[in-house]
């Protein structure tokens, strides 16, 4: 059995009263294999044809319509918002992995040339790349990293100058304006927007717009607005403007996108897709996934990066495997993936060390206790198949073991607290491993830069935080700024883990109160047939249940939908309608919207079923020591002489955003 420590993270509510049984998980890292399942239904690691699920036809079209997206990934997030996942931080790219640290090292020297007033340098050659997708990231990440510098490709040598339009803005504005707005031109994401700082000098700001009409008035429009007395000078990228320096080939190259299946061990998705990203010169939005899959596991999913080249990708997997990291299944495709685009997850797991619950169990001999232990699993399964289990989220959603819950990172954002929520994030873990070493150096000192000198370079969203920090401050608008600076899948994460703990409480209220059965005023989807998703979004069609419904037996308990809390959702209509206000109230939400404009982030809410149930389940006991073999299959045990422990080895398909831990706990009867 796990210890205590994840059990305050779920309630304890089950469906079926069977006894259950003790076991330990994730005794070896094979013992917890998770494959996406795509939205055909196939498992990533053993279908050869997938490419073409990637193909953009109408058929797949309106097969990714009706693939609900699962909010642990952060979806649900309002258009408004949505193009921000692409506005990752200029400290994402890592130059010593994409150029050598001897070359990176030197470009940092030569940058350092120019700042004097009698550069001894005017040129700087970062050496030859024949790959031209290689080339075309080489120039996107020094871009980034240095805006100031211009990037020129004398095939395949790739050399770098300062930009002299650069110089001339920066002698118009503050040089830290002039970088970011060479960034927000660089980043090219249509629609969006610059502003420069407020300057009440109408001579200086008409010749800012001059020269940025100039300069860029292909590519963008100019206006003065005023705001709370102050005037100041807004940019935004035209509709159907092109960045200049960006060529045929360079567009073309940018449309390029190859498909891959991902197997990891032991590693978080966002940290292997930042170490790919650094490795391949992109961002980590180039990267779109279906899913995030566990950490302490092999796992198995798809992904699609852009701007790489399938035979510069097939180069780099050697390098990827030395990281726990196989890429498989590499080809080309026409389109990002997105998030939610799968049916759900198939699991292959192994729990070793089985014993009874029953203290008086402990008195029989081995024979007996393998015998009841096959009867206890047995009856198990089979309530667990026909019943399902109740649909809580996992403790990994909350960060299971840490010192400082996820959820309690997102209550804080919720109420735009942003440096206690980041006080909140570097809370470091007991012990002295490096990470903890630099979190708690940093909340001693408040000295971002020395903190991020020893902060290891794996923890990505620690290390983009600490930079945000040590250029912009640790004042309320910098920590702003540091949670700026991670992509908005992860920013969006935190509030959702609160929200999910709300969830999770509400569902053991409504159980414990109303009972197991659909009750009048639960909230039911009104549809035909079952949902294929573990969750409905706000935009379906949800139906409360009538006195007449509830005493004619309408609806069972496996079609109750209880609200993520959001700013869409309806709650019940009984009980739980003032339970979710009282509760939201307790933490001083009373008046949320939902929405941390300053952040970008929004929250529509979703309808997330209150049970789920496994499909295709199978399982085996099996002895660890056998004098025989025999024949197992079912609820047998196999090789049933001389056995000195007994393992369960089953497999299963959750819908998305369901959680094997939560299954595993309801056959049990434990936290596993």
């Amino acid at each position: 059995m796990k210890q205590d420590s994840d059990a305050k993270d779920i309630p304890a509510c089950f469906i079926s009263s069977h006894e259950g049984f003790c076991g330990t998980i994730k005794s070896f890292i094979k013992d917890f294999v998770v494959t996406e399942i795509d939205i055909y239904g196939q498992q990533v690691n053993t279908a050869p044809g997938c490419a073409s699920a990637y193909k953009n036809d109408e058929t797949n079209a309106e097969c990714m319509e009706n693939s609900l997206p699962s909010v642990t990934q952060g979806t649900g997030v309002s258009s408004d918002y949505g193009e921000d996942a692409a506005l990752h931080s200029p400290e994402s790219f890592d130059l010593s992995v994409i150029l050598g640290q001897a070359v990176s090292d030197e470009l940092e020297h030569f940058v350092l040339t120019l700042k004097d007033e009698n550069p001894t340098k005017q040129e700087f050659s970062l050496g030859s790349f024949t790959d031209k997708h290689h080339r075309a990231n080489v120039h996107r990440a020094v871009r980034h990293r240095f805006p100031f510098l211009m990037t020129v490709t004398i095939q395949p040598e790739i050399r770098v100058r300062e930009d002299p339009d650069y110089r001339e803005l920066s002698q118009l504005v503050t040089e830290d304006e002039a970088e970011d707005f060479f960034r927000f031109i660089d980043a090219k994401v249509q629609g969006s927007s610059y502003t420069f700082g407020p300057d009440d000098n109408k001579e200086h700001r008409t010749a800012v717009h001059h020269f940025l009409s100039r300069r860029f008035g292909k590519l963008v429009e100019t206006k003065s607005f005023s705001d709370q007395g102050r005037t100041a000078i807004s940019v935004r990228l035209r509709e159907r403007g092109r960045p200049k320096k960006r060529t045929a080939e360079e567009r073309k190259e940018e449309d390029v996108y190859t498909a891959f299946t991902l197997c990891k061990e032991n590693l978080e998705t966002l940290e292997a897709i930042s170490y790919m990203a650094a490795a391949l010169g992109v961002l980590p939005s180039d990267f779109t996934y279906a899913g995030i899959k566990d950490k302490r596991a092999i796992t198995y999913q798809s992904m699609v990066v852009k701007k790489v080249s399938p035979k510069w990708l097939k180069e780099k997997t050697a390098e990827f495997k030395k990281r726990g990291m196989h890429l498989s299944q590499i080809r080309s495709v026409s389109e990002p993936l997105r998030l939610g685009r799968l049916q759900g997850n198939h699991f292959d797991l192994v729990v070793r060390d089985l014993k009874p619950h029953s203290a008086a169990d402990a008195q029989l001999s081995a024979a007996d206790t393998h015998v009841r232990l096959a009867a206890l699993v047995e009856e198990a399964m089979e309530n667990v198949k026909s019943r399902g289990f109740v649909n809580y989220y996992g403790p990994q959603r909350f960060g299971s073991g840490q010192s400082v819950q996820a959820d309690r990172v997102g209550l804080a954002l919720l109420k735009e607290d942003m440096v206690n929520a980041l006080n909140l994030f570097f809370t470091p873990e007991e012990g002295d491993d490096p990470q903890s070493h630099a979190k708690r150096h940093f909340l001693h000192t408040n000295n971002a830069k020395e903190s991020l000198a020893l902060m290891p370079f794996s923890k990505a969203r620690e290390r983009l935080m600490l930079r945000a920090l040590n250029r912009y401050g640790t004042g309320p608008d910098g920590c702003a700024q540091a949670w700026l600076s991670l992509p908005h899948s992860t920013r969006i994460f935190y509030p959702h883990a609160y929200c999910s703990r709300v969830w999770n409480e509400a569902v053991a209220h409504r159980l414990s109160t109303l009972g197991h059965s659909a009750r009048q005023g639960d909230l039911v989807w009104k549809q035909e047939g079952n949902s294929s998703s573990a969750q409905v979004s706000a935009t379906n069609e949800i139906h409360v249940v009538t006195e007449q419904e509830e005493k004619q037996g309408v609806y069972a308990l496996g079609q109750v939908l209880l609200p993520m809390p959001g700013n869409t959702v309806k709650y019940p209509e009984n009980t739980m309608g003032p339970w979710y206000q009282e509760r939201l109230g307790r933490d001083g939400l009373n008046d949320c919207r939902f929405r941390v404009s300053s952040l970008k982030l929004n929250l529509p809410g979703c309808y997330r079923p209150l049970l789920a149930s496994p499909r295709d389940m199978r399982y085996e006991l099996q002895g660890a020591t056998t004098m025989e073999g025999g024949e197992g299959g079912g609820g047998a045990v196999k090789g049933a002489n001389k056995i000195d422990s007994l393992t369960l080895t089953l497999g299963f398909d959750l819908d998305s955003s369901c959680y094997a831990t939560i299954c595993l706990r309801e056959i049990m009867k434990c936290e596993p």
